[in-house]
């Protein structure tokens, strides 16, 4: 039982929750998940179960893309479409709002960029999470962090007499909040902004055509997971019995973690190269039973 779900969340559910129900589902507490989505998000969600979980974080820091719809015209607590409005904008303010100024403020956010993230993050302060900490009725912001906004892409914008809204695709660092360029957006518009939708649609390098709801998803095995993530290096018999004990072998040709394959394709262990003495030998980090 060991290997990577790719699962596309449903609405409403927290990934504790579609974690908790995978583990029902196969009969093991080892599983966990690469990255949070909120329960209003929707889509890619990578998951790990046996030996896998131990490689999650390689997936966590990947490429992410979001399709999202934005709101122009209030500000919300959560700046998302469930939190309690604190501004609201005239008609005035979004008539006299052009198309031009909201390309031009997206793109402006296109770069390495200092970014507060929304105060609903999974982020924990003094060991509650800021989604906790907002529904208890407290008050605070979050330190700003550096992000990486690769691409926003607007595909829409489409205006009422209450709300422009704005729907777009953004490729990102890890880390970056979807819901914090909503806010942001509104904030240098000087008319509010939040967040109606989300859906995550890459983990790189898995993609949303890939995932499948909890219920149906089918195990990808570690190695073939661990393969789309990281240089592969097939051990020979003895090599694999030296890094059983714990022992070194020869380097690795890549720097960085490097995947180990037995013969037949399955999952060994992860190497990295590590000095010893005057020559370079690869050392495990961690050493997995064949599947």
């Amino acid at each position: 039982m060991n290997g990577f779900l790719l699962v596309d969340k449903a609405s409403g559910m927290t990934s504790h929750d579609v974690v908790a129900k995978v583990r029902r589902r196969f009969g093991t507490k080892k599983v966990g998940h690469a990255g949070t989505l909120d329960p209003m998000a929707t889509g890619v969600l990578v998951l790990g179960i046996g030996n896998a979980t131990r490689l999650l974080q390689y997936v966590v820091d990947g490429v992410k893309g979001y399709d999202a719809t934005i709101s122009l015209g209030k500000a919300t607590v959560t700046d998302d479409v469930e939190g309690e409005v604190l501004t609201v904008a005239t008609q005035f303010e979004l008539k006299a709002l052009s198309d031009a100024a909201i390309y031009q403020a997206l793109e402006k956010m296109v770069g390495t960029i200092s970014q507060r993230p929304s105060s609903v993050s999974a982020i924990k302060v003094d060991g509650k999470t800021g989604h906790e900490r907002v529904r208890a009725g407290e008050e605070f912001e979050l330190p700003s962090r550096e992000v990486l906004i690769t691409s926003i892409e607007i595909h829409s914008i489409d205006r009422s007499d209450l709300a422009i809204k704005i729907d777009v695709s953004v490729i990102c660092s890890a880390g970056t909040y979807i819901r914090a360029i909503a806010r942001d957006l509104g904030i240098g518009l000087g008319v509010g902004g939040h967040l109606t939708s989300l859906r995550r649609i890459l983990v790189s390098p898995f993609g949303i055509s890939e995932c499948e709801r909890w219920e149906s998803a089918e195990i990808i095995a570690t190695a073939a997971g661990i393969s789309r993530i990281l240089p592969i290096r097939t051990l020979a018999p003895e090599e694999f019995v030296e890094i059983s004990f714990g022992r070194t072998i020869g380097a690795n040709r890549s720097e960085g973690p490097v995947a180990a394959l037995l013969g037949d394709g399955s999952f060994a262990a992860l190497l990295e190269n590590r000095a010893a003495g005057e020559k370079v030998v690869a050392a495990p980090t961690l050493v997995s039973v064949k599947e």
